[in-house]
């Protein structure tokens, strides 16, 4: 399936669909019909756009309640963000691209893309949201270097080259590359969007060129800021979602600034979604997020503390969870995940210590360490034979997928892994069987998780002893989500252990990029990503000829004309990704456990939890979630 086509059929579909319906009557939720009884909101058809977004439910929810929902940390506000899922284009339950807080847009061969909003559409605090506010962010944000000191976001550039940005009206802007960008729509829709606009009747407040001098020094001051620029960046946090001034399009909005035990969002009182009856969504009046610790949210969950709950539950949890259902009055649902891999280990090709990098960039020493790994013990032991050995790859529902892509290098074939360790040079050991490096230094590695769980942990332990057979020792260093992952970037960790690919349900059409030297955030290669992230001027070149065949191919990728071109590009990044093993993945096809209370109706039985794309939540539109029973 093309994506172009389907974008552009999607587009039309979404634009006949409500322009029939445009005219009908809106319904608001009891909570905002006393404001507007008071005199304190313009009645619901004067807050929404025209057309609104109509989104086909089987049947009308009803309105009011909280949802409780429990997270591990003040900074996870953004996941509000995520699951709210408000979007330029969003993909549908089909995965195809629809236009959302558009109204439509058009694409021509990727290069040329007009976006058309919505008359009348409204910030959640009543001000027009309009291409002022796409201008204000292109030319006062993203090419002012107080502001944006590294030019530009990779999103915005075709190999260096900048869009022509035009604004036709107040409604319409048009972005133009000479050559394509196939990742523009896609990212726009991304669980972490660009966000190519900002308020910018809030902003310009803090903005130099538009804030009174005298004032904009009074608030430097008062916030205890440098200058005007980080100020304006403190204010400007649209997916962090924590600055409760900063206006928003998301179903609710935040009302409370970190740090904070429990964050209430509330409802927006201009979102632009209804229901096929006219109802404006959301249903659910409130979200109420309590933060504590992780470790303690499966027990929360256990004893009915939530009404929607996914993140920090794994499959260790489920029968815990399942023994409560009754007694709590909540569902267990298992969702399917979209993870390459359950679990991977990255080894850092950019460590800081030049015997340790020179090491894993050996693709005989990551395939003996591969190959030393009980992927069958640990599906038994730690996913209760649910999950199936495989590689960091494409999963069997892709397109893409082959057998040989999961199982290379993947058996458990210890002697074959002492062969490999031999052959490179680490034939000598000490006393305890342990390796020893060409210096003299014992075969010993640092494996750093996140420490948000213990299942890392767990499996961890059991690779201890198979690593240790073949002589290679491991310690395992629990850290902190920020702490692990500014120690990867900066080459202090030798290997980490997170989650594979989020996509492996992946498209000839879908980019390849988590396959490739792109992002920071690849923690097997976090500067060769810095490097293509900051346009080279942060990072390192590419220096190793597998990686940089990947990075070729990728930019081939982007060029390509036809799906059948893509495909070839595609299979070729995968196979050497399999060659490689610049990842180690453990197991795949895990399932999600989800908690749902029995009152919350909306949320599908059978589903998909990824990341992108999908936003965990979001791409099942949580805005039409509602409460049957008795309200908390």
């Amino acid at each position: 399936m093309h994506l172009k086509g389907l974008f552009a059929v999607s587009a039309l579909v979404a634009v006949t669909t409500l322009s029939v319906q445009a005219s009908a009557d809106f319904n608001q939720s009891p909570m905002l019909a006393s404001e507007v009884a008071a005199g304190k909101l313009p009645p619901v058809d004067q807050r929404l756009p025209q057309p609104p977004r109509i989104i086909e439910t089987a049947e009308p929810g009803i309105y009011g309640g909280d949802l409780r929902i429990a997270m591990s940390r003040s900074r996870d506000t953004r996941l509000m963000t995520v699951y709210g899922y408000a979007r330029l284009v969003g993909y549908n339950r089909s995965y195809e691209l629809v236009p959302d807080i558009l109204e439509s847009f058009e694409s021509v061969d990727d290069k040329v893309f007009t976006l058309k909003l919505r008359t009348g559409h409204k910030w959640s605090d009543g001000h027009p949201f309009t291409t002022e506010d796409f201008r204000y962010w292109w030319e006062d944000m993203a090419n002012d270097p107080n502001l944006s000191p590294l030019g530009s976001p990779a999103l915005m550039k075709v190999e260096g080259e900048l869009p022509v940005v035009e604004i036709l009206d107040e409604t319409t802007i048009r972005y133009s590359w000479s050559k394509p960008n196939p990742f523009f729509l896609p990212a726009l829709a991304g669980p972490r969007p660009p966000f190519i606009y900002r308020p910018a009747h809030y902003l310009k407040q803090f903005h130099k060129t538009y804030a009174a001098a005298e004032g904009l020094a009074a608030r430097i001051k008062k916030r205890r800021m440098r200058g005007w620029a980080p100020l304006h960046n403190s204010q400007d946090n649209l997916y962090d979602l924590d600055n409760p001034a900063l206006p928003t399009l998301q179903p609710w909005t935040n009302t409370i600034r970190p740090p904070a035990q429990q964050f209430v969002f509330t409802r927006n009182p201009y979102f632009h979604r209804v229901d096929s009856d006219g109802n404006q969504l959301p249903y659910i009046d409130r979200v109420l997020m309590n933060i504590s610790d992780g470790k303690l949210i499966p027990a929360k969950a256990s004893a009915g503390e939530v009404d929607l709950q996914a993140r920090s539950l794994f499959m260790s949890h489920f029968t815990f969870l399942k023994q409560s259902e009754e007694k709590e009055k909540f569902r267990t649902l298992l969702w399917d995940t979209s993870l390459g891999a359950r679990i991977a280990i990255y080894p850092n090709m950019h460590v800081a210590d030049p015997g340790w990098r020179e090491l894993f960039r050996n693709r005989d020493f990551r395939h003996a360490l591969s190959l030393a790994i009980d992927r069958e013990e640990i599906n038994e032991v730690i996913y209760f034979g649910l999950a199936e050995p495989s590689n960091n790859t494409v999963l069997p529902q892709s397109p893409l997928f082959r057998e040989d892509f999961q199982t290379k290098w993947a058996d458990f074939d210890p002697e074959r892994a002492e062969e490999l360790l031999d052959g490179i040079g680490l034939d000598k050991r000490d006393k305890d069987g342990v390796r020893l490096l060409p210096d003299g230094r014992r075969l010993e590695i640092v494996i750093e998780t996140a420490g948000e769980e213990t299942e890392q942990t767990d499996v961890l332990e059991l690779i201890h002893d198979t690593w240790l057979d073949v002589g290679v020792k491991i310690f395992t260093r629990p850290s902190q989500r920020e702490v692990f992952r500014n120690r990867v970037f900066a080459g202090e960790t030798m290997m980490g252990v997170w989650f594979g690919v989020n996509n492996g349900i992946v498209t000839a059409n879908m980019s390849p990029a988590e396959f490739v030297p792109t992002q920071q955030v690849q923690y097997q290669w976090p500067k060769w990503g810095q490097y293509y992230e900051t346009d080279g001027k942060a990072g390192d070149a590419i220096d190793m000829p597998a990686a940089q065949e990947l990075f070729d191919l990728f930019r081939r990728w982007q060029t390509a004309t036809s799906e059948d071109q893509r495909r070839d590009i595609w299979e070729r990044i995968l196979q050497i990704n399999a060659d490689e093993t610049f990842t180690i993945g453990i197991v795949c096809c895990t399932k999600q456990p989800v908690v749902v209370a029995n009152a919350l109706a909306g949320v599908p039985r059978e589903a998909i939890y990824a990341w992108d794309p999908g936003a965990h939540f979001g791409i099942y539109l949580p805005d039409t979630f509602y409460f049957t029973g008795p309200l908390n």
